[in-house]
């Protein structure tokens, strides 16, 4: 079974910093695996916002692009992601998601297997 719980999420003023972690549950390997943080707010559709595959390939959402940066620790199988430069546009819950799959990590249309319950990013302006 795969549990994946967030942290470091808060309240922040614009032009702040962030850095939320993803702790995965252990007896699994996800080194190879496709790992992701989305995030949604209210009366929007939820989106992606950084992913990183098996070979540390990352990609990132226009908006994200220059500000935050996705990591991952493979021996402590966390996940991170950076947020710098932080608008009010960026509040939002932020989900933490894993994929066996390697293909999950070529497009933002595939879907994730695993998903955390997420963590509360509030930017105030």
């Amino acid at each position: 079974q795969v549990h994946l719980v967030e942290s470091g999420g808060g309240s922040v003023q614009a032009g702040g910093s962030l850095r939320l972690s993803c702790a995965a549950s252990t007896y699994t390997y996800y080194g190879t695996w496709c790992m992701g943080w989305f995030r949604q707010a209210p009366g929007k559709e939820r989106e992606g916002v950084a992913r990183i595959d098996g070979d540390g390939n990352t990609n990132y959402s226009d908006s994200a692009k220059g500000r935050f940066t996705i990591s991952k620790d493979n021996a402590k199988n966390t996940l991170y992601l950076q947020m710098n430069s932080l608008k009010p546009e960026d509040t939002a819950m932020y989900y933490c998601a894993a994929d066996p799959k390697r293909a999950t990590c070529t497009s933002w249309s595939r879907s994730f297997a695993y998903w955390g319950q997420g963590t509360q990013v509030t930017v105030s302006s």
